[in-house]
C-alpha cells in the first residue's frame, strides 16, 4: 500500500517516486518542512516547502481514505452483507466520493419510507416495478395486501418508495447526475421576506443567479453566510428536465415506460438525489472557497510577517487618540520599555505646548532615532503634530499598521511581558516593536486578529489555523532567529523547538547570560540531538566563538566548510563575506554520497552574505496632507496609499483617512488579471486614482496607476 501511495502522489505532484519516498522517510524521522527544504535538498532533489507540504498532505489524505475503508468494511461485515466482490470494490477504490456512494446502501441510518415498505413485505413488488415486464403493477399489487397495506394504492406507493431509494443509491446514476450538477448547476439566491433592512450588506445577492462553474470563492462564502444568518434563500440545481433525462436513460428499458416507474424516478430525484447532491456540491464549493480564501490569507500573512524591519534603533512609539490622549512609550534598541507618558496635543484638551516639550525632552534624553505612530484614530493629526516639532537630532517618523495591537495588549502574552502596565502602554509598545521587527512582534498575535484575510471566520477554522501556523513557521525560519535576543514566542516557531523547549532556552539564557555558541544548545534541558539537528541552522549567535554560528550554515557542515577553506589555503574566518575568494573553491571536489551540489551551492551563497536578512529595508511613507476625510476626496484625484489587504476580488488601500479604498480586480491593470496577488502585495506603496465615492455606504473606488 505504501508503494501505491508513493506512486499516486508522484503522479499527482509530477515528481519522481524516489523524491516522494525520501521526503516521507525524512518526515517520519521527525524532520520539519523548513529543515528538509533547507538542509536536505540533495536527498529530496531540491524540493521546496510547498512541494514537501503537498506530499505530507496527500499522504495524510491517502491514510485517511485507508482508515475510512477499514471502517466501512467492518461495518458492512457486522451487518453480514460483505461479499468477496464488494470487498474488492471497496479495496480498489481511492476516491472519497465514490467510496461513500458504494457504502450508501449499507449505511446505518434513520428508518426511511423505503425501509418501512420493505418491512411491510413490498420489496418483491418493487422488483416487479423495476423489472418493467408486461405484468400490470395494479394486478400484482393486489397480492400484497396485509394488515399494514390496506389497499392497492398503498402497495404501489410503498413499492415506489423502495424503487426511489434503489434508484438514488445506484452509483452510475449518482455519478452521471453529479457531473451534471458540477457542469450545469445554477446557484441562485433571494432575500428572505421581511429581512430587507437587516440584509442590506447582502444587497448584491437579493436576486442573484450564476453558473456554479463560474462562481468566485468570495461570492460563495458571502452567499453561504447570508443563508446561515437566515437572510438569503440559496439554491443550487441544474435544469430539472436534463436531470430527469439522465435518470430515465439509466433506468427505463422500454419505449413505453410504466407511469408508476416515472413517478418513482421523479420522486427519487426530488426527494433523495437533488437534496443529497445539492448538499454535496455546496460542501465542495465551500471547501474550494475555503482553500482559496485561506490561500489569500496565507499570502497576505507571509507578506505582513516579512515586511521590512527598521532594526535595532531607539524608538519612541505613539498610540494616538483624541479625548483619552496619545499614549507614548520609549523603547531601547532591544525593544525594552524605558518610559511611558500620556500627552494631549489634540482637542478637547489641546495641551500642544506641553506635549511638544515632553516629546522633545524624551527624544533628547533617550537619543531617539525613530518615531512610530499607530494608524488608528487621530493618526494623521498626530503625525502632523510630531513632524512640526524641531528635535535636536534627525528623527524619522513612520506610520505603523496597528491591526491586532489591542488584541495583543489584552492577551496573556502581554500580561506576562508587562504585568505592571495597563493595556494602553502594552499597545504602544507593540506599535514600536512592530516598526523595529514586525516578525518578532506579530508572532505574539493570533494571525486571525491581524485582519488581512477575507471571510476568515467563515472558513474551516482548523484548516485555517494549520495553514497560518505553517506560514509563521516558514517566515521565522526563512529569516532566522537571534538566539540571545529572541523571545520565547518567536523561538516557539523555530524548526524543532516548540513552546516547551523555547521556554527552556530562555530560562537557560537567563542563567548563563548569553549563548556563546550553537553547541551550547545541547546544554538546554530536554533539547536532544534531534531537536538540535532541526533547529541549530535557524538560530544565530552574533559575535560568538565560531563565526559560522551567525550564518545559516548548519553545524553538521562546519567540518566541510573548514575543508573548503583549507583547499585554497585559508582559515574559515578569512573566507566569510569574501565573494571573490569563495569563487575559487572547486565545489565538485567535495561532492560525495551525502553532500551534493545543492548543499554546496547553498553554503557558498550563505558565506558570501553571512546572516543575510531576506527582508527589504523599511521606507518612510507620506500621505497626501490635503486629504483628512472623505469630504476632501474628489473623483479623479490621484493619491499615494499603502495596500493593507489583498483579496480575490481586489486590494484595499489605506489613503490616510478612516475609510479604506478598494481597487477592484478590474482596476488593477489594463489587461485581464486572474489573481490580484500577481500584481500587488501587502504593504506595497502605490499611487491610485479615485474613481468613485459613496459617502452613504462609505465606499471609495480606486484605480491603480
Amino acid at each position: 500500500m505504501q508503494n501505491f501511495f508513493i506512486s499516486e502522489i508522484s503522479r499527482s505532484e509530477q515528481l519522481k517516486d524516489w523524491q516522494v519516498s525520501k521526503t516521507l522517510e525524512l518526515l517520519k524521522e521527525g524532520g520539519t518542512v523548513p529543515f528538509i527544504s533547507r538542509y536536505r535538498k540533495d536527498a529530496t532533489g531540491n524540493l521546496d516547502e510547498v512541494q514537501i507540504e503537498s506530499i505530507q498532505k496527500e499522504y495524510a489524505r491517502f491514510e485517511n481514505i485507508a482508515k475510512r475503508k477499514s471502517t466501512i468494511l467492518e461495518a458492512i461485515k457486522q451487518a453480514e452483507k460483505l461479499s468477496t466482490e464488494l470487498t474488492k470494490q471497496i479495496n480498489d477504490c481511492w476516491n472519497e466520493t465514490l467510496l461513500e456512494d458504494i457504502y450508501l446502501p449499507y449505511k446505518t441510518r434513520r428508518k426511511t419510507k423505503a425501509d418501512v415498505a420493505i418491512e411491510n413485505g413490498l420489496e418483491p413488488l418493487a422488483k416487479i416495478l423495476m423489472a418493467q415486464h408486461n405484468e400490470s403493477l395494479e394486478v400484482a399489487a393486489s397480492r400484497f395486501k396485509n394488515a399494514n397495506i390496506q389497499n392497492i394504492e398503498d402497495a404501489i406507493s410503498g413499492a415506489q418508495d423502495i424503487a426511489a431509494q434503489w434508484i438514488a443509491e445506484r452509483i452510475y446514476i449518482r455519478e452521471n447526475l453529479r457531473r451534471l450538477f458540477q457542469r450545469e448547476a445554477i446557484i441562485t439566491s433571494k432575500i428572505v421576506k421581511g429581512k430587507d433592512e437587516e440584509a442590506e450588506k447582502y444587497s448584491d445577492y437579493f436576486d442573484y443567479k450564476e453558473p456554479v462553474s463560474k462562481v468566485k470563492s468570495h461570492r460563495t462564502l458571502a452567499l453561504l453566510r447570508g443563508s446561515k444568518e437566515g437572510l438569503l434563500k440559496v439554491k443550487i440545481e441544474p435544469n430539472k428536465e436534463a436531470a430527469l433525462q439522465i435518470l430515465e436513460k439509466g433506468i427505463v428499458k422500454t419505449n413505453n415506460p410504466d407511469a408508476f416507474l416515472i413517478e418513482a424516478i421523479k420522486d427519487a430525484y426530488k426527494r433523495l438525489l437533488k437534496p443529497s447532491l445539492e448538499n454535496e456540491l455546496t460542501k465542495v464549493l465551500k471547501q474550494k472557497a475555503d482553500e482559496e480564501a485561506i490561500k489569500v490569507f496565507a499570502q497576505n500573512l507571509q507578506q505582513l510577517l516579512l515586511q521590512p524591519p527598521l532594526g535595532s534603533y531607539r524608538v519612541l512609539a505613539i498610540d494616538p487618540g483624541f479625548r483619552s490622549g496619545c499614549k507614548v512609550v520609549c523603547l531601547d534598541s532591544n525593544g525594552d520599555l524605558l518610559q511611558n507618558e500620556t500627552i494631549f496635543p489634540h482637542a478637547p484638551q489641546r495641551e500642544t505646548a506641553m506635549a511638544k516639550k515632553k516629546l522633545s525632552t524624551i527624544v533628547e534624553q533617550y537619543q531617539i532615532e525613530a518615531i512610530a505612530i499607530g494608524n488608528g484614530t487621530a493618526s494623521r493629526e498626530t503625525e502632523s503634530f510630531v513632524k512640526a516639532i524641531h528635535f535636536d537630532r534627525e528623527v524619522k517618523v513612520f506610520v505603523v499598521n496597528e491591526a491586532g495591537a489591542s488584541v495583543y495588549s489584552a492577551s496573556k502574552v502581554a500580561r506576562e511581558e508587562f504585568p505592571q502596565y495597563d493595556v494602553t502602554v502594552r499597545g504602544s509598545v507593540s506599535i514600536g516593536r512592530r516598526l523595529m521587527d514586525p516578525l518578532a512582534e506579530l508572532v505574539k498575535i493570533d494571525p486571525k486578529s491581524i485582519g488581512v484575510g477575507q471571510y476568515q471566520h467563515d472558513v474551516d477554522q482548523k484548516h485555517l489555523q494549520e495553514n497560518l501556523d505553517n506560514v509563521v513557521i516558514s517566515c521565522v525560519n526563512k529569516v532566522g532567529v537571534d538566539l540571545n535576543t529572541a523571545s520565547k514566542y518567536l523561538l516557539t516557531y523555530v524548526s524543532g523547538v516548540g513552546p516547551s523547549l523555547a521556554e527552556n532556552i530562555v530560562k537557560y539564557r537567563s542563567e548563563i547570560g548569553q549563548f556563546s555558541s550553537r553547541k551550547e544548545l545541547k546544554n538546554v534541558a530536554k533539547l536532544g540531538q534531534k531537536a538540535f539537528e532541526q533547529s541549530a541552522g535557524f538560530l544565530r549567535v552574533r559575535n560568538g566563538e565560531n563565526p559560522l554560528d551567525n550564518t545559516s550554515v548548519h553545524p553538521e557542515n562546519y567540518g566541510l566548510v573548514k575543508k573548503m577553506a583549507k583547499s585554497i589555503g585559508k582559515q574559515v574566518d578569512e573566507i566569510i563575506g569574501e565573494s571573490e575568494i569563495l569563487e575559487n573553491i572547486e565545489l565538485q571536489k567535495f561532492v560525495d554520497n551525502e553532500i551534493g551540489m545543492h548543499t554546496l551551492t547553498d553554503i557558498i551563497n550563505e558565506l558570501k552574505k553571512p546572516g543575510h536578512d531576506p527582508r527589504k529595508m523599511v521606507k518612510v511613507f507620506e500621505f497626501d496632507k490635503t486629504i483628512r476625510s472623505m469630504d476632501h476626496l474628489e473623483v479623479g484625484k490621484e493619491l499615494p496609499g499603502i495596500v493593507n489587504n489583498v483579496t480575490n476580488f481586489g486590494a484595499f488601500v489605506d489613503i490616510g483617512i478612516k475609510e479604506n479604498g478598494l481597487i477592484h480586480i478590474s482596476n488593477l491593470a489594463d489587461e485581464y488579471i486572474a489573481n490580484p496577488a500577481d500584481v500587488i502585495s501587502l504593504h506595497q506603496h502605490v499611487m491610485v486614482k479615485v474613481i468613485s465615492i459613496d459617502k452613504v455606504r462609505k465606499r471609495i473606488g480606486l484605480k491603480l496607476l
